[in-house]
């Protein structure tokens, strides 16, 4: 029985000129095709974000701001972290993807 996914990502960065841009794109496109129906909602770049507590709220979204999300459906968790391996944003080391299952409630 599958379930739904929620990938995180942080960090990355924008690409620096359009060829970089068209370059980027392709790859997350590429990733993105191989995985497939998989995607329930294959996300969007989200703007800088701000952390609310109880002591306030803080600008920038803390030590790992978010660059934005998707949703997939998987088999276990582990099968979800084997999608992610393959994204763009690993590249280099320039970002992070946090996995977490979605609960049903």
């Amino acid at each position: 029985m599958s379930s739904t996914f929620l990938f995180v990502y942080h960090g990355g960065g924008m690409p620096e000129t359009p060829e970089e841009g068209e370059k980027a794109m392709a790859a997350w496109r590429t990733w993105m095709d191989n995985i497939g129906k998989a995607f329930v909602d294959d996300g969007n770049p989200v703007g800088m974000s701000k952390t609310v507590g109880a002591d306030g709220v803080t600008d920038n979204g803390g030590a790992n701001p978010t660059s934005g999300y998707s949703i997939v459906r998987a088999d276990s968790i582990e099968a979800a972290c084997d999608m992610a391996k393959g994204c763009p944003i690993l590249d280099g080391g320039k970002g992070t993807i946090e996995v977490a299952e979605i609960i049903q409630m």
